[in-house]
């Protein structure tokens, strides 16, 4: 692993992912997600953060490309189960890959309509916003957590979300006693400006999983980052 300075809050470099660096900033207090609520069959909640064109997260840092990955577009046609599981919370997240194995917390949206995220006292861990599938339901699952934190003093759960490649896997326990296995479809950093709304918390013929954090440069002013990164996964066990 290789660190570089990116400005975080705490002034402590950011990890990478061997040549690719993946700049990761944490949440502000206001709450991760921002922005009103779509009326829907499925919920759709406010764009994580405010955001502008997203991209891939490239070498280097940079964004390379302009496009979204399509939810419904899979590697492998029946690779991919297109069944999905009974609703039933999530209790723990396992990233392996960067090392994650942390309680989730079950959230809402607040008066103003925007989404709930956990209290940076208690930013290692995750939350799943309730009012969207759960894990392995038909749908995309939303889970959201916080990169770092004043409130304990440094990197929080999703520090090294970025760090994730397609085909790592992560693991959610559930409260009847199942694991559902996802495997990474994508990662990408998106200007807050433009966050993919449809693409996280839109309507989605498999069991998806979307693990969303902050990125980018901390904006002193508005006392918030001004990315957020986007982890795209499938259900595959």
């Amino acid at each position: 692993m290789t660190a570089t300075p990116a400005g975080g809050r705490h002034g402590q470099p950011w990890r990478a992912a061997g040549a690719a660096v993946v700049v990761l900033l944490a949440m502000a207090g206001a709450g991760m997600v921002g922005a009103s609520m779509h009326t829907a069959a499925t919920p759709h909640p406010p764009q994580p953060l405010h955001q502008g064109g997203g991209g891939r997260v490239g070498a280097g840092g940079t964004v390379a490309g302009q496009g979204v990955p399509d939810a419904d577009t899979k590697a492998a046609d029946g690779a991919r189960p297109a069944t999905g599981l009974a609703r039933a919370a999530p209790t723990i997240i396992s990233i392996p890959r960067i090392g994650v194995d942390a309680p989730i917390m079950t959230l809402g949206t607040n008066p103003d309509g925007t989404v709930q995220v956990p209290p940076l006292e208690q930013a290692m861990n995750a939350g799943w916003y309730s009012p969207g599938p759960s894990p392995g339901e038909i749908g995309n699952a939303v889970v959201v957590g916080h990169v770092d934190s004043a409130k304990i003093g440094g990197p929080a759960v999703f520090y090294s979300l970025g760090a994730l490649q397609p085909g790592d896997t992560i693991e959610v326990a559930r409260a009847d006693g199942g694991r559902v296995t996802f495997t990474v479809d994508d990662v990408r950093s998106y200007p807050k400006t433009a966050f993919p709304t449809e693409l996280v918390y839109g309507p989605n013929d498999r069991a998806g999983l979307r693990v969303v954090t902050c990125g980018g440069q901390f904006d002193q002013a508005a006392g918030s980052y001004v990315d957020n990164v986007v982890v795209f996964a499938t259900m595959t066990g």
